[in-house]
């Protein structure tokens, strides 16, 4: 039937149509970039590399994936932590897609949701580092050329890689 939905096995909606390298579905048929499986399980350590490896390659959409994973499972104090890295992937996101308010607001929420952490930041993450970036990317998200420019976000503290 033309138009329903994608459904996983239990019945939630899914989309399997492929994506682009900024998580923009694609035309049935068409080559996309893999997307992050639904079950991804990671340590910390192993998310914070691999989300880093993924913005490193400008694919934030795909570093938001591995983080929400961790956000998801992650224990209560950590949500949040988790919660706001994924909301800053998501941020750099909107800036590739041409969307600077989304952008605007998912920088500045993520940058006020990590602020708490930033006293004694969990895993090598650089809270301050982060929130910075952050800040600096949502105060320039209407500049001319910024959706084509290096979006440099580190995630670990220099002394962590």
């Amino acid at each position: 039937m033309a138009g329903a939905r994608d459904r996983d096995a239990e019945g939630r909606p899914r989309n399997a149509r492929p994506r682009d390298a900024y998580g923009r579905p694609l035309p049935r048929g068409a080559a996309g970039v893999p997307t992050m499986p639904e079950e991804l399980s990671l340590t910390p350590a192993e998310a914070l590399a691999e989300a880093q490896r993924l913005l490193d390659a400008d694919r934030p959409f795909h570093a938001h994936e591995v983080l929400e994973a961790v956000w998801k499972s992650s224990p209560e104090p950590e949500r949040e932590l988790w919660r706001g890295l994924a909301q800053v992937a998501v941020g750099l996101t909107h800036i590739r897609r041409g969307n600077p308010r989304g952008a605007r607001a998912l920088l500045t929420r993520a940058a006020e949701r990590l602020e708490r952490y930033a006293g004694a930041p969990p895993h090598g993450v650089d809270v301050p580092g982060v929130v910075h970036a952050a800040r600096s990317l949502a105060a320039r998200v209407d500049d001319p050329g910024l959706a084509d420019a290096p979006l440099p976000v580190s995630l670990r503290r220099p002394d962590r890689s």
